[in-house]
């Protein structure tokens, strides 16, 4: 009687333990379904042959920088990835390492481009006669071949840009009511400074009381009038008055023959 009562109690829970059963089995594969979906379409995204990022779109008023150079600095790198592999802040470094590029930003757009807005350094005046200096005396290191229009030449020690970029700025008006425009500005390693104005004189300003040397020069070159032409330098570099260096006739038959020359 006990083995019937036993027997009939087993029976009694086969059904519940097959439902319990088919139940993990179901859970199972759908889980491992959902998994295997995921799987695939994460390989599909970064697998480098179905989903490359092989499209750019290059924006930004742009004078200087072109797609092929946003190409080549891609080139750089071992490999562009996918849409989903691709750090955009590596692409971003890359990009910023071209000369005329200022800043940088980039983003992905599904499936496969890369959009770039580009914003350019403004070039402000030509550096030590190898580099260029933007509007903020940042220097870069741009083609000098391909330099749009006139610029002043500046000149300094290392890290000193931003300051001599400030000199130019501060005083190049005052020259300009006299119509003339600095030329060059040097600032040297003893801390002197030198400008050439763009009808050929040299002023010698060195280190200080730069201001009132100026005004002083402003008052010499109204006062000599059309003599001024003939002026070939000034030296400032006095409390009161300054030295005058005068072209000869030979020098000045010989400038107005050159003169001559590159009008024909």
């Amino acid at each position: 009687m006990k083995q019937i009562l036993m027997r009939s109690h087993q029976l009694s829970l086969s059904p519940w333990l097959r439902e319990r059963v088919w139940g993990g089995i179901f859970l199972f594969s759908v889980t491992f379904f959902i998994g295997l979906l995921l799987y695939s379409a994460l390989s599909w995204m970064w697998d480098e042959d179905r989903l490359p990022l092989s499209r750019i779109v290059l924006q930004g008023h742009l004078n200087y920088v072109t797609a092929h150079d946003v190409q080549q600095a891609f080139a750089t790198l071992d490999h562009v990835g996918t849409f989903m592999s691709q750090d955009v802040d590596q692409l971003q470094r890359r990009v910023q390492m071209i000369p005329w590029v200022e800043h940088a930003s980039i983003r992905k757009q599904w499936p496969d481009t890369i959009k770039v807005f580009l914003t350019e350094h403004q070039v402000q005046a030509i550096w030590n006669g190898q580099s260029l200096l933007d509007d903020h005396g940042v220097v870069f290191h741009g083609d000098l071949g391909l330099v749009q229009g006139e610029h002043v030449k500046l000149y300094g020690p290392e890290n000193s840009s931003v300051e001599v970029l400030d000199m130019w700025r501060k005083y190049n008006p005052e020259f300009q009511k006299l119509g003339l425009n600095i030329s060059s500005l040097l600032l040297n390693e003893r801390r002197a400074w030198q400008i050439i104005l763009d009808n050929g004189i040299r002023l010698e300003l060195g280190k200080e009381s730069i201001k009132e040397r100026i005004m002083r020069f402003v008052a010499l070159y109204r006062y000599f009038g059309q003599k001024a032409e003939k002026i070939s330098y000034i030296d400032l570099r006095y409390d009161t008055g300054a030295a005058v260096g005068w072209f000869s006739e030979q020098e000045l038959e010989q400038e107005n023959t050159t003169d001559d020359k590159n009008d024909r």
